[in-house]
């Protein structure tokens, strides 16, 4: 059973990695054959042939079953003739609403969907929405008060799932299929709707509404509880599963100190409540309750803790949102209990296994997700190192004070476990690894597991005051421990930062770890440091000689180009701002860094303060040493406050790196000397030139700039790559302009359907009437040029497509 749930998972992996699904016919003959591998393998008695036709039976049938729930659920999809339209829906609310500093997010679910006065059947039946406090800057609107299990009529503009698409970055449209979300959208003004938002009914009767509208009440009772506490998130994460509040602040020292996987329902926390409950239940069933009712006689004891147990279990599930660490302990609490149930002895590796099959007959997708292969390799690498060890003896009477060191020799133990057996892992996942996890979770893991989450779930069912007290304290708790991990943080190695390994560096690393952390009687156990080495000395792939990488990223609607020569790196701009705490610092540019492996940059250039182009400027700086800033921003910006070493950008500088020149076009240092010039005039225009071959990044220039450019450097403009200047805009990439750069391809950054509606229609079009290739980052995803004796260009949506994108 184990070999073929192991199969199950490979062909489920493998089924998400394809760019196309199969069609039904595939499918059904993939089906076939998982059986006909199946029969003989029940009835062969060659334990060799046994395995290896389960693990064949299982990669035909997770991958079949994978695609079958694919193909289900891709065939729900909004029409791109329906993208941008208006069109009345009426649905419950789906989802606890996320509220931040622009209005509320949440999910519908579809009731009903009317357009033109007839009713549409091609809407799909869950929507993420967004709805604005603020549609434009001089347009206000009221955000209704939406609460979980509601029914809401709504004037909406839907468009089809889309992500940015990067290297090493987060795959929204992969998360939006996992959740169902067929098409997202914003919440129209009712001043530009002919039918008004409004809500319905107060609440829908649905089991789904019920739980989340649990959940939002005991995320009210805490907030309301702390209304002024900075960790009011933290203690929601750990009653509720609700991640979202916490600050990008506070999840960077929890990451550096190897403690994020607490701040959350943790399989610990779910194990721990439901072994209390269920203790508590056998002492009162065996007692009867204190009655004379004879409840054993009915019912063993311990059949009775183990309902009892898997119910809490369930309930605490519910609550965390259903996410995989909570998944995969409750299942296995399950298959423990159902084992009690039968009378049968499971064996800890059978259950790991069951509640991984059935996470993914559930949740094909979950292989996408960190938390999946983090969460079943921990637990199984614990089990691996420490399979045989007991604490005692046969025939011993340990002391409590015996006890109590040899739990904690156990607990020390495991963490060892859990740190080493999960770098290669982690290295592979983030690029990182906390090296003060060890320290950091030996203080964070009896505070947050055994004192704060008991207070926080108790006092958020608490009537007032006592529920203000208990959640006070806990957050007192929070609050002390948070300064503690700061302080750790900090320290100069707190994390090993280096690039994700390739799969051969990856198996060997794991190889060595399984070998280092093997159970007692393995033979020479420290030799498995020796496979670790490949990992330990990888370093960052770079350029080589007379060669430069340029990388223009998918961060929507703005720009952010890393160029990379053999020994230097600099970035042009760092993308937009999309909130307050999110950027394209850190939700693009510092996740592909850390996949690579890069920590330093030896300069940045900021071309203007629109948002677009400087809003990630403020993480990268927080995250990465930056030997030097250019830009075009006033002395009193925030960016130029916060560079350690900053000078304007001005026509006529230049330098060389590794054989490539880097020319500094635009603006003059006149024009800092007027305050006519906005902020897109002054963008810092830089060429940068490997061998017979060049870009130009010209910023947000505008017509004006681009004809004193062909008037006063004609013959420097010409560049066989152009980044297009404004995305696009009606206002830049003049005919004199082009002629004079004469690009062979041209890269417009843009968000997918922005606003601006860049680029304009009749600009695109002029650059394929000069017959220069155009890529948008919207259809393309990052554009990688390898410059050397010719241009290299890499799509990325192109290379690593997928069969959910581009639908």
């Amino acid at each position: 059973m184990r070999s073929g749930i192991i199969g199950f998972v490979i062909g489920a992996w493998l089924l998400q990695m394809q760019a196309v699904l199969p069609a039904w016919s595939v499918i059904g003959l993939l089906s076939g054959l998982a059986v006909v591998f199946a029969i003989p393998g029940v009835l062969s008695t060659k334990p060799f042939l046994k395995l290896s036709l389960f693990v064949v039976c299982g990669v035909l049938a997770g991958f079949a079953w994978a695609a079958s729930v694919a193909q289900h659920a891709l065939a729900e999809e909004l029409p791109p003739e329906w993208e941008g339209r208006d069109v009345s829906v009426i649905g419950t609310i789906d989802s606890l609403p996320l509220h931040f500093e622009r209005g509320v997010r949440f999910n519908l679910l579809v009731e009903k969907a009317t357009a033109e006065g007839a009713e549409l059947t091609v809407i799909p039946r869950r929507l993420a929405l967004s709805w604005y406090s603020a549609f434009h800057a001089d347009e206000m609107q009221a955000v209704g008060d939406v609460r979980p299990g509601e029914r809401w009529q709504f004037t909406v503009r839907l468009k089809r799932p889309h992500g940015n698409a990067n290297p090493h970055g987060f795959d929204y449209e992969a998360w939006l299929l996992q959740q169902g979300l067929r098409a997202t959208g914003y919440v129209r003004p009712d001043q530009r709707s002919v039918i008004k938002n409004q809500r319905l009914d107060d609440f829908v009767w649905r089991f789904g509404n019920v739980v989340e509208r649990a959940r939002g009440l005991l995320r009210e009772r805490i907030h309301e509880a702390l209304p002024a506490g900075q960790y009011a998130g933290v203690m929601v994460a750990l009653v509720i599963g609700e991640q979202r509040a916490v600050s990008q602040s506070d999840w960077r020292i929890f990451n550096r100190t190897g403690v994020g996987h607490l701040i959350s329902i943790s399989g610990l926390h779910i194990t721990m409540i439901a072994g209390m409950f269920a203790g508590l239940v056998f002492q009162l069933w065996r007692r009867s309750f204190f009655t004379s009712a004879g409840l054993p006689l009915l019912l063993p004891a311990q059949k009775a803790a183990a309902i009892a147990g898997v119910a809490i279990a369930v309930i605490y599930v519910l609550l965390a949102g259903f996410g995989v660490p909570a998944q995969r302990t409750l299942y296995m609490l399950s298959v423990v209990a159902l084992a009690l149930w039968c009378g049968r002895v499971a064996s800890v590796s059978h259950v790991l296994c069951c509640a991984l099959f059935v996470v993914l007959l559930l949740d094909p997708w979950a292989v996408l997700g960190p938390g999946f292969w983090l969460s079943f390799a921990a637990v199984a690498i614990i089990l691996f190192a420490t399979v045989g060890r007991i604490p005692f003896h046969a025939g011993e009477t340990p002391s409590g004070k015996e006890r109590l060191l040899a739990l904690m020799r156990s607990a020390g133990h495991t963490q060892y476990v859990v740190t080493l057996g999960l770098v290669p892992l982690t290295l592979l996942l983030f690029g990182q690894v906390s090296l003060v996890s060890p320290i950091a979770n030996a203080v964070a893991i009896p505070v947050i597991s055994f004192l704060v989450t008991p207070m926080a779930l108790i006092g958020s069912i608490l009537p007032a005051p006592l529920s203000d007290w208990v959640l006070g304290a806990a957050h007192l708790l929070i609050e002390w421990l948070a300064q503690a991990l700061g302080w750790i943080s900090e320290l100069p190695s707190a994390v090993w930062t280096a690039p994700s390994p390739p799969w051969w560096m990856f198996a060997c690393a794991l190889i060595g770890a399984l070998w280092l952390l093997a159970p007692p009687g393995w033979p020479l156990r420290w030799l498995g440091l020796a496979a670790w080495i490949p990992l330990l000395v990888n370093q960052p792939t770079r350029p080589e000689a007379g060669q430069m990488w340029v990388t223009a990223f998918d961060v929507g609607q703005g720009t952010a180009v890393l160029v990379e020569t053999s020994h230097h790196r600099l970035l042009y701009d760092t993308g937009p701002a999309y909130s307050l705490e999110a950027d394209g610092g850190n939700r693009v540019i510092l996740p592909y860094l850390r996949g690579r492996g890069i920590g330093a940059l030896d300069g940045m250039v900021v071309s203007h303060s629109d948002v677009d182009h400087a809003g990630g400027a403020r993480s990268i700086l927080d995250e990465v040493n930056v030997g030097w800033i250019a830009s075009s921003l006033p002395d009193e910006h925030a960016i130029v406050q916060a560079a350690a070493l900053h000078r304007r950008c001005e026509a006529g500088q230049a330098w060389t790196w590794d054989g490539a020149r880097f020319e500094m076009l635009h603006p003059s240092p006149a024009s800092y000397r007027t305050p006519k010039w906005k902020p897109n005039a002054r963008s810092c225009t830089l060429k940068i030139t490997m061998g017979d071959h060049s870009i130009l990044l010209p910023g947000d220039i505008e017509a004006a700039q681009e004809a004193a450019l062909v008037s006063d450097a004609a013959g420097s403009l010409r560049s066989t790559v152009l980044l297009a200047p404004h995305h696009g805009s009606g206002t830049s990439s003049t005919v004199p302009f082009l002629a004079a750069v004469k690009p062979a391809v041209a890269v417009f950054q843009v968000g997918y359907r922005n606003r601006y509606r860049h680029p304009k229609q009749e600009v695109f079009d002029r650059y394929g009437e000069m017959d220069i290739r155009r890529l948008r980052s919207d259809q393309s995803g990052a554009v990688s040029f390898r410059f050397g004796q010719r241009v290299e260009t890499i799509e990325f949506r192109a290379e690593h497509a997928r069969y959910w994108h581009g639908r």
